[in-house]
């Protein structure tokens, strides 16, 4: 069974950066793209960004384009995602996900379309 465990969320000021691991358990990484979404209270889930297998591709929300950045490390099982120049606007639960369906990354912004997601970690950006 896969799992997925997601650490580094916290409280932060405006401007200031975070860095959000997901470590994948129970099936190899290396087969899955991983993603990362967001929700904040009374919204839906929203897409974040998303790495391709190897790490060679990635794409990203507009929202976030520029200032987060996601990698993996797949030796170690692990997806990250560093968050640079956050805005209160940036305050959610932010989740890992995971999907070992073959399809462009770019096609897959929409919650249903990951298998396998972790419990969410607080990020909370104070202005």
């Amino acid at each position: 069974q896969v799992q997925l465990v997601e650490s580094g969320g916290g409280l932060v000021q405006a401007g200031g950066s975070l860095r959000l691991s997901c470590v994948v358990s129970g099936r190899t990484a290396s087969s899955l793209v991983m993603g990362w979404f967001r929700q904040a209270p009374g919204k839906e889930r929203e897409f974040v960004t998303d790495i391709s297998w190897a790490g060679a591709n990635t794409y990203y929300a507009d929202s976030v384009k520029g200032r987060f950045t996601i990698s993996r490390d797949n030796a170690k099982n692990t997806a990250y995602l560093e968050m640079n120049s956050l805005k209160p606007e940036d305050t959610a639960v932010y989740y890992c996900a995971a999907s070992g369906r073959v399809r462009f990354i770019a096609t897959m912004i929409s919650p249903l379309d990951y298998e396998y997601w972790g419990q969410g970690t607080q990020v909370t950006v104070s202005s």
